[in-house]
């Protein structure tokens, strides 16, 4: 039966590829770009799965259990947890299908990650996660609290969810696309969300066959993997390692059948960011009880106080992290320009300075230091090996030195970058002129100021 499991995964990693499905970049959305139109997708995910998930409890098909709300830990370990996915480029589900993908940056931090969950689960830092889980709170789920059925939380969040995305659809606007099969083209992030709930309510009666009561989970699991490589214990192979190898190969599958998939070796900055950021995300999730897929999509349908209050630690860490690390390159400083090599420089000076000396500007360091100029107005931004959300960052940062009418081309081989430039570009009023492939897992858009 733990079969199903490997299934359920290929299905998740197909989905999750082809929606760019990354709560990451959604929790990242609402600090970077102060938008919340992405978000809605993880709540649509929520939403499907509360529904669904009190369906089969009121059928008696399933009997979730109730998560005790350890207060030190879910807050402590959301927090590390948020601060790691930013480091690491992508949460814990995230950092499985850019694997998939080629990105040896998320392998690097999938091996940290899954070696600080087993280290907290059964190894050298189970003291840790043992001593803060011991201070509870003797609450499990608003349901519970208040003696009211799921019905009673689910219903109100769907039809809340439902206004959201029904608001930001209409008001969305429409971004340029790639020239693609339609078999080949991303999932609309809101479709991607209820295709993951609905794999979510799926989910539950076949991992309660195998003998696992829980839904989807990817931290456990992929923790087990780990002890599992490490101490030969066939025990850890159970339905949760299912999903997440079939979550790999489902990606994988995804990627290199749209041409999303090459080999992506990091910077040594990438490298040690991935290394850092897994292991924070393994030690966090490990406390806080579970990832932004054990907490932020399946404890938050069964309204667990463990789950909502990690997903707000979660996102109180993404903030954060985004803060202090998610910031545009330095320019380069230009090179000192001899009197004799300087432009001159038509700007007026003051009348006191010409008088005083009579004289003139020299216009010693070019406009756009970032990018190279190609031709008259035109600019190049080499953003090829630089990951999420870095390309966008770098082209926002650029386009807005230049001058409305000037364009800029962006060379860039991060997936999610062919979603969110085009849609950054649509949203702030800028015009995209070209936007092609350059080979797999490579693509080029041009970006008229505007």
């Amino acid at each position: 039966m733990i079969l199903t499991g490997l299934a359920v995964g290929a299905v998740l990693g197909i989905v999750m590829q082809r929606g760019r499905f990354c709560v990451t970049g959604m929790l990242r959305d609402i600090f970077l770009q102060r938008s919340w139109r992405t978000i809605v997708a993880l709540f649509i995910v929520i939403s499907v799965h509360a529904l669904g998930v009190a369906a089969l409890t009121s059928a008696g098909v399933i009997a979730p259990k109730e998560s005790a709300f350890a207060p030190l830990a879910v807050t402590v370990g959301g927090f590390v947890f948020g601060l790691g996915i930013i480091l690491a480029g992508g949460c814990a589900s995230g950092t499985w299908f850019r694997s998939a993908e080629g990105l040896i940056g998320s392998w690097i931090a999938l091996v940290f990650y899954a070696l600080s969950a087993s280290a907290m689960q059964t190894g050298a830092l189970n003291w840790l996660n043992v001593g803060m889980k011991s201070v509870d709170s003797g609450l499990t789920t608003l349901p519970a609290t208040f003696g009211v059925s799921a019905w009673f939380f689910a219903v109100p969040l769907a039809v809340g969810t439902a206004l959201a995305a029904r608001h930001y659809l209409a008001t969305e606007k429409k971004a340029a696309r790639l020239d693609v099969p339609l078999w080949k083209r991303p999932l609309h992030l809101y479709t991607a969300g209820a295709l993951v709930g609905l794999i979510g309510v799926i989910a539950w009666p076949l991992s309660a066959a195998a003998g696992r009561n829980s839904g989807l989970g990817i931290t456990g699991p992929t923790g087990n993997v780990a002890n599992f490589i490490v101490t030969g214990d066939v025990e850890r192979v159970d339905w949760g390692v299912m999903l997440v190898l079939g979550l790999f190969i489902g990606a994988f599958a995804a990627a290199r059948a749209t041409g999303e998939f090459r080999l992506r070796v990091p910077d040594a900055t990438t490298a040690t960011r991935a290394v850092i950021g897994g292991s924070m995300m393994g030690v966090g999730a490990a406390l806080a009880g579970g990832c932004t897929v054990g907490n932020g999509m399946v404890q938050t349908a069964l309204f667990s106080y463990q789950g909502w209050v990690a997903l707000l630690f979660i996102a109180l860490g993404v903030g954060a992290g985004a803060k202090i690390w998610l910031k545009p390159a330095a320019a380069p400083v230009p090179a000192p320009t001899s009197a004799e090599d300087a432009v001159l420089d038509t700007t007026p000076l003051t009348p006191a300075f010409q008088v005083a000396t009579g004289a003139v500007a020299l216009k010693t360091a070019p406009r756009v230091t970032k990018a190279q100029p190609i031709a008259e107005g035109r600019y190049a931004l080499d953003q090829m090996g630089a990951v999420c959300p870095f390309p966008l960052i770098e082209t926002r940062d650029v386009l807005n030195s230049l001058e409305t009418g000037e364009e800029l081309v962006i060379d860039f081989d991060c997936t999610q970058g062919t979603e969110t430039i085009p849609q950054w570009a649509a949203e702030n009023g800028h015009d995209v002129t070209d936007f092609h492939a350059t080979g797999d897992a490579s693509w080029q858009i041009t970006i008229r100021k505007g």
